[in-house]
């Protein structure tokens, strides 16, 4: 499972030109499921977002996570971070998730998230989506549940 996060001001989505999930400030989080992910990725995930220390505290040093700093998270589902562009140009997409796996796990996560006491807004699954944000920093972190990188 992997993940990219963005410490944002504000942050919304929008399906068919509703807005579906808005946070102020908090992290975006673009969440994209493997193949081969089970649940215990996504408590990983879960338990490093959560926990992750990007926000400043008073002294401007980032030393707060997102539940100490009083924000919420915008999950969005991401398939494509699993595009593998290293032969040709056009993306491959053999190591994401067919999303009857994909959606489970993408929910399992949102539902640790929220279980854990921090406001959590989602996008919709399987739908085009339109992301709007103020990236703050800007602080763009990569998570992978099984690889560093």
């Amino acid at each position: 499972m992997r993940a990219v996060l963005q410490r944002v001001t504000r942050a919304s989505v929008r399906v068919g030109g509703e807005t579906v999930g808005e946070i102020g400030p908090g992290l975006v989080v673009l969440l994209g499921v493997a193949r081969d992910d089970a649940e215990q990725d996504a408590r990983y995930l879960v338990e490093k977002v959560l926990n992750l220390r990007v926000f400043d505290e008073e002294g401007g040093r980032m030393d707060l996570s997102v539940s100490d700093a009083g924000g919420a998270l915008l999950v969005v589902s991401q398939f494509t971070l699993y595009g593998d562009v290293r032969r040709g140009r056009r993306p491959s997409w053999v190591e994401a998730a067919p999303p009857e796996l994909a959606e489970p796990l993408y929910e399992f996560f949102v539902t640790e998230a929220r279980r854990a006491g921090v406001r959590v807004e989602t996008g919709s699954f399987r739908r085009m989506m339109e992301v709007e944000l103020v990236n703050d920093g800007p602080v763009t972190i990569l998570l992978d549940s099984r690889k560093l990188f």
